[in-house]
């Protein structure tokens, strides 16, 4: 039933066939833009950095940061990434980040993005950490 040919070369009102295969429909032909233009826009810096003395944000990493960090630290130590800590025969990658997280070895910074188009750079062992 499928495969009766009854859909090979099926034709709209105006004549057009549906399935040319000599013209791929994802390219753009000449002639074919009407007059549409396309502008690149330069790239603008998004904003500036903070100073550390001018900071407006707590220094308490969030809940959302530390899911964050330790899901990122743990996909670099699967990946053999060096560890910061001492082992005592731990394996598994997420808790090797919560060891280095407890002890603030992870290598990572938090840019915290302010409404104004501004961020905040904060070190991990800047930051309060709660348990």
């Amino acid at each position: 039933m499928a495969d009766d040919g009854d859909f090979d070369d099926y034709d709209d009102d105006n004549g057009d066939e549906f399935f040319d295969e000599e013209e791929p429909l994802d390219e753009v032909q000449d002639g074919q833009g009407d007059g549409e233009k396309i502008e690149l826009l330069p790239h603008e810096d998004i904003g500036q950095a903070v100073d550390k003395d001018k900071r407006i944000t707590t220094p308490f990493m969030t809940k959302y940061e530390r899911a964050r960090v330790l899901g990122t630290r743990a996909l670099q130590i699967s990946m053999c990434a060096p560890i910061m800590v001492e082992l005592e025969n731990e394996t598994d990658p997420l808790q090797i980040a919560m060891k280095e997280l407890k002890a603030r070895k992870i290598p990572l910074i938090i840019r915290r993005y302010l409404p104004d188009g501004s961020y905040e750079d904060w070190a991990i062992d800047e930051l309060i950490i709660n348990d």
